[in-house]
């Protein structure tokens, strides 16, 4: 395993490598300059568009909101409890302040890919809307760029077995156990049913699903830090302060903690980052693209909010409340780290049960949320035909995912370097696509 482990570290050094850092975060300040900062300045009307109600006569499967919160309920998971921990730990706290960056040049990203998404998205043969990477690059770049859409819905074919299933079912399995003793395969059959009975209802019982529970969840696990936060508040600027300066001048050993250098805190501060908030990785887009709404530049204003939720809010609380009680020294990584954190800052063990059970239920939207992106590029490939099997082979590979719970860390790796299989393609449709991103916007009249 330690050979496998080393592997593919070095393959996921270099595929997050200068480059693809590069690629992320230069398409992503490329296209907020484009937009003339459009993600910031129109910040408050994208939640006021949030809010809204549906409008009438418009074509889509579920609503706005809805689309946002099944995209939301695939981001929001095991990257916001463990991944920001694991960055923290490895590339110091300079980290989160890459994580930060990689999130407020995201919300442009994120605001493309969902205005490409509805503007050249189709209907299959089942009557569901469909659309994503795979899509904006064959109907907006033309058939010599059919290949790229290919490997985008190749790559996230698989990818979605990593990020979206194994990675949660594995940190699910491995809270249950910690902090409630159960046995991990007791926990992989109540997750394989619970997937089950969700996946199987469609996009609608997703969009219900994912509506009912993250907002819910990630209000109290959001308070439950602010709490913590309140009662360490003499911490914080300190924890401001060190998080800023580790991202230019690297984390000096202590404790149990190695040390780390700037190089190290830019590429676990962006790789976590993507992995939290999925900006350039082209999934998103997948759920936005069957909202109810003509206007793709509304919906665009919508699709940022999750990134702009997911790491500058949540994430953002998981790493304070991980310096602010001093822990991130300890030596733990993961979710081990930040249940500690929490303990430590209650006072009491329920931190360590509140993480548990936040990591569950954000993973669990997490492996609903991503299904539906593995089936979607999965009919792009095969049709429609193969959307059963696939269901099938993603509920088998829960179980598989929280059975392997003693290699959570090869998995996560893997998820990394998949991710970057995917976010090259998407990343170079943006670039191509970015004018007619703008001039959508120009014309529109949100």
């Amino acid at each position: 395993m330690e050979s496998i482990n080393s592997f593919l570290s070095m393959l996921s050094s270099w595929v997050w490598g200068p480059l693809m850092l590069l690629l992320l975060l230069g398409t992503g300040l490329f296209l907020t300059v484009g937009l003339k900062f459009l993600p910031l300045r129109n910040l408050f009307y994208a939640f006021s568009l949030m809010w809204k109600g549906r409008e009438s006569g418009q074509e889509g499967d579920i609503s706005p909101f809805s689309a946002l919160m099944t995209a939301m309920a695939a981001t929001v998971g095991t990257g916001n409890i463990a991944g920001v921990a694991a960055a923290l730990f490895i590339g110091g706290p300079g980290a989160i302040f890459w994580m930060w960056v990689t999130a407020l040049v995201g919300m442009a990203t994120k605001y493309s890919e969902a205005v490409l998404a509805v503007k050249y998205r189709e209907v299959d043969e089942d009557g569901r809307h469909v659309g994503g990477p795979m899509y904006y690059i064959k109907n907006g770049m033309g058939e010599k760029w059919k290949p790229l859409a290919f490997a985008f819905a190749l790559f996230g074919t698989i990818a979605g077995f990593g990020i979206g299933n194994m990675v949660q079912a594995n940190a699910v399995a491995g809270a249950m156990e910690s902090a409630f003793n159960i046995n991990n395969q007791v926990t992989g059959v109540v997750l394989m049913v619970l997937v089950g009975l969700v996946l199987f209802g469609g996009i609608k019982r997703i969009a219900k699903t994912a509506t009912a529970l993250v907002p819910v969840m990630a209000l109290l696990y959001v308070g439950f830090a602010l709490f913590i936060l309140a009662t360490h508040i003499d911490a914080l600027p300190g924890a401001f302060a060190t998080i800023v300066n580790s991202a230019f001048n690297g984390s000096a050993a202590a404790g149990g903690f190695a040390g780390a250098t700037v190089i190290l805190a830019i590429q676990f501060g962006v790789a976590r980052g993507v992995f939290s908030n999925e900006a350039g990785l082209g999934t998103a887009p997948i759920a936005h693209a069957a909202a109810k709404t003509n206007d793709p530049v509304k919906q665009g204003h919508i699709a940022m909010l999750g990134t702009f939720i997911d790491t500058i809010i949540i994430c953002t609380m998981t790493a304070l409340v991980i310096l602010v009680t001093d822990v991130w020294t300890s030596g733990e990584t993961g979710s081990p780290l930040t249940a500690m954190a929490f303990s430590k800052g209650l006072g009491t063990d329920l931190g360590a049960v509140i993480v548990a059970v936040g990591l569950a239920v954000f993973a669990f939207t997490t492996l609903v949320g991503w299904s539906y992106y593995g089936e979607r590029c999965a009919e792009y490939i095969a049709g429609t035909k193969v959307i059963k099997g696939y269901k099938i082979l993603w509920v088998i590979a829960v179980f598989a995912g929280a059975a392997l719970s003693d290699y959570f860390n090869t998995v996560l790796i893997l998820a990394d370097v998949l991710n970057a299989m995917m976010a090259i393609p998407n990343l170079i449709a943006l670039l191509v696509l970015a004018p007619v991103v703008i001039k959508l916007t120009r014309q529109s009249k949100s």
